[in-house]
């Protein structure tokens, strides 16, 4: 894996690591076509990202922009990215980096278990898994909003704040990391909690966590540092 500094200090690490989480994305068919996009803090000012068009399996490190806090092309650019223009979705990555200063990177991407779920109207939580509420927290799902348009930057704006992975609903999740790696790892989880969870439904239905299970499984993420404002309000309404 490559090495990178979330300062800006190695860009060139990061282009590097974009192009293999796409490459990756690609392989576990979480895209399709040129679907889906990734993105990396640089510095408060300037993110990273995966251009429109481009299938995210077969990009170079060359070909990612460099872009404002207001969408626009900055700084110089590479001769590959110099008439390439950003991903349709880059008000949700914005958005999501406005929101969070903590986050330094941004996978979006279209998982089919998790998309089935997401029409079939079948929440993550409805059945619990111990692993995905201690690393995920709680995915809710989103309204259905338009993709690449405003309407879609509001319906995540306040979502954002309090999760780190959510499912857009008949269109796909987002996942915010520490870094682009640690959103990569968590759109796994997100992918593999789904499937387990569209073949519970295949099988008939099963029995979900109690709450209280599900709350002890929150403080235990509290305790290892990974929880967000949303979910120690949760904990503390019920204490």
């Amino acid at each position: 894996m490559t090495d990178f500094s979330r300062d800006g200090g190695d860009e060139r690490g990061l282009r590097e690591l974009i192009v293999e989480i796409g490459r990756l994305l690609h392989h576990n068919q979480m895209v399709d076509g040129v679907a889906g996009n990734i993105s990396a803090r640089l510095d408060g000012e300037r993110i990273l990202m995966t251009p429109s068009g481009l299938a995210k399996g077969f990009m170079d490190p060359d070909e990612m922009i460099v872009v404002d806090m207001a969408g626009e092309k900055t700084g110089p650019q590479t001769p590959r990215a110099r008439d390439l223009r950003p991903t349709s979705e880059v008000l949700m990555h914005l958005e999501a980096y406005r929101q969070r200063p903590d986050i330094g990177g941004v996978v979006h991407a279209h998982p089919p278990a998790a998309v089935a779920l997401s029409i079939a109207n079948i929440p993550l939580e409805r059945y619990p898994i111990p692993e995905q509420i201690i690393h995920l927290g709680i995915v809710p799902t989103t309204p259905y909003a338009l993709p690449a348009s405003a309407e879609m930057q509001e319906s995540i704006s306040e979502v954002v704040r309090h999760h780190n992975a959510m499912i857009l609903r008949n269109h796909g999740v987002l996942v915010l990391g520490s870094d682009p790696w640690e959103a990569y790892l968590m759109t796994e989880t997100v992918e593999r909690t789904a499937q387990v969870i569209l073949m519970v439904e295949q099988l008939g239905g099963g029995e979900p966590l109690p709450p209280d299970e599900v709350d002890r499984l929150l403080e235990l993420r509290r305790q290892m540092g990974k929880s967000l404002p949303g979910e120690e309000e949760r904990l503390q309404a019920k204490s």
